[in-house]
């Protein structure tokens, strides 16, 4: 049976996954951080972890509650966008903490808790945005949340150079998605989304490590 760990699964993107992933019949391990989603994965039929990636202590509790699983497939998807600047206008402190410690500092600390619990050949896929490439970026809207994204990009191609023979890692853009994200004028529903990231996952190949992808398959610049 196919192990499947998603991280960030209360809502949106994440919970769409759970919820495919269950259909197909795979076992799935989804974290959320409170009780009514957690009970939302485990009415899916998915082992529902309580986990807050912008929290060290509840971090640390991860890798023991993960002992025994070989994970194929490992999404991470948590992430806020933080404030909806249009222009240059400052970030206070606390946004710019909160954005870069969900976004940035959560995946650093989360993805090396899970190494002992990769299968041979797994396949990591980290929700960036095309919101972090410097070459596509025509304006500055939500500069934090796009440096976040960024510096994600970074984290994910450090990743992918540790664990290269081992494990295939890659950034992905979902799409423009309808989530409280994306918000409901976006291009593409959440299943869909969904769908497509998992298509990507399965068709990597060894050359594809380290990369950055569209929802859609097609290479994106950074």
């Amino acid at each position: 049976m196919t192990q499947i760990l998603i991280i960030g699964a209360s809502r949106g993107i994440g919970l769409e996954l759970v919820r495919q992933h269950r259909a197909s019949g795979d076992q799935v391990v989804a974290t959320a951080r409170d009780e009514e989603s957690l009970q939302r994965l485990r009415a899916l039929g998915a082992t529902a972890i309580k986990l807050d990636v912008s929290d060290v202590v509840s971090i640390a509790g991860l890798a023991w509650q993960l002992d025994g699983f070989q994970f194929n497939r490992v999404m991470y998807v948590a992430g806020v966008y933080g404030p909806r600047t249009l222009g240059l206008q400052p970030p206070s402190q606390a946004d710019f903490d909160a954005v870069m410690h969900t976004n940035v500092l959560g995946p650093m600390r989360v993805l090396p808790q899970l190494l002992d619990a990769l299968a041979p050949d797994a396949r990591i896929g980290i929700v960036s945005s095309r919101m972090g490439s410097l070459t596509l970026r025509a304006n500055s809207a939500g500069w934090v949340y796009r440096a976040s994204k960024a510096a994600v990009n970074s984290v994910m191609k450090d990743i992918a150079l540790s664990l290269d023979g081992r494990a295939l890692c890659v950034s992905l853009h979902p799409g423009w998605v309808k989530t409280d994200m994306g918000g409901q004028e976006a291009d593409i529903d959440v299943a869909t989304s969904a769908a497509s990231l998992r298509q990507v996952l399965d068709g990597l190949t060894p050359g594809d490590n380290g990369a950055f992808f569209n929802y859609d398959g097609q290479p994106l610049p950074w």
